[in-house]
């Protein structure tokens, strides 16, 4: 299986990318509430960025993590699972992004062979 091919997030509402969208914007694409978002924000699991005055905005890959951890929460994973999921995936992501540099650049990845061989 060939991990890269799976999309590991994605972008769900480009045109919020610059302004950023607020709890209740966010919450309301996200499907939850907004005490959720805090609760996901005081245990790491999201890091909207800040106005000068504090107020939170939360940009589109904010929402789609959102998303990711309503799935996860759906799967019956715990808050300290869905964190561990999602630096597996951003692992993942950054493994993907230099195999990509690797191919482009000419080189071959090294692989392990499968078990067994």
């Amino acid at each position: 299986i060939y991990l890269c091919q799976r999309p590991v997030g994605r972008l769900l509402f480009p045109s919020y990318a610059i302004l950023g969208m607020s709890q209740g914007v966010a919450a309301d694409m996200a499907a939850m509430q907004i005490a959720n978002l805090r609760v996901y924000e005081r245990r790491g699991l999201v890091s909207p960025g800040r106005t000068d005055g504090g107020t939170r905005l939360y940009s589109d890959h904010d929402v789609a993590r959102l998303v990711r951890i309503g799935e996860l929460l759906a799967e019956g994973l715990n808050l300290a699972g869905i964190a561990r999921v999602l630096e597996l995936e951003a692992e993942v992501g950054r493994l993907c992004a230099e195999v990509e540099r690797l191919q482009r650049d000419g080189l071959r990845p090294f692989v392990l062979p499968s078990a067994g061989s």
